[in-house]
């Protein structure tokens, strides 16, 4: 009989490590049964002292095969809603609450699916470190999945985005929550705009706390 699978990244995580060795370590993560179909290990990336951190839920595709957070078609919607709200892309640190891309294959595609709280709880370990060792004044939790992951599974994001929420964990003191830049893509033309509009306003939050309003 095959031993049950492990659901904790913790082993995996280096103590005392800086985020190059974290990086490094996180490639052979074996802390859920997810890192089996994905391409690979897809860890946060940007500034390292940024003052603000954007948590995502997973790696996309485009992201999983590029092994970087980010770069896909959300990505380009949330780099101009950073920008329209008055923040650097430049000066944040981007990453999500689960490393590994989850997918169902559909011919030559594959189609993402949102990991479990249980997966998400696995990969905590890491979001942990990397928050630990930038020391955010801000974070921002884009989507459901990565508000629970860091505020618990009575997170909603419809009643608690795009006020200042308080944080007692690792770096800020404050997260602030909105929708994942992928739902303004999933919006039919009629909402897409609104949608836009409304992870701006969010993000504009991030940054009036970012300047101490």
């Amino acid at each position: 009989m095959s031993e049950p699978e492990s659901y904790d990244a913790g082993p995996y995580v280096p103590e005392g490590a800086g985020l190059p060795e974290l990086r490094s370590a996180a490639a052979d993560c074996h802390g859920c049964p997810l890192y089996r179909d994905a391409t690979q290990t897809v860890f946060g990336a940007g500034e390292p002292t940024a003052r603000l951190v954007l948590v995502g839920e997973e790696p996309g595709d485009q992201e999983d095969r590029r092994g970087a957070p980010f770069v896909g078609p959300a990505g380009r919607v949330l780099d101009r809603a950073l920008v329209d709200a008055g923040i650097d892309p430049d000066d944040a640190y981007l990453t999500n609450a689960v490393k590994h891309f989850k997918f169902a294959p559909r011919g030559k595609r594959r189609i993402h699916k949102p990991p479990t709280l249980r997966e998400a709880a696995a990969c905590r370990p890491w979001l942990t470190a990397e928050l630990r060792l930038i020391e955010p004044e801000v974070i921002v939790a884009l989507g459901a999945t990565a508000g629970k992951a860091l505020l618990g599974s009575s997170f909603r994001v419809t009643r608690q985005r795009g006020t200042r929420l308080p944080w007692s964990g690792e770096g800020a003191d404050t997260v602030v929550a909105t929708i994942h830049p992928s739902a303004v893509l999933r919006a039919d033309d009629a909402e897409r705009e609104a949608a836009y509009a409304g992870l701006v306003a969010d993000l504009k939050v991030a940054a009036r706390a970012l300047a101490g309003a």
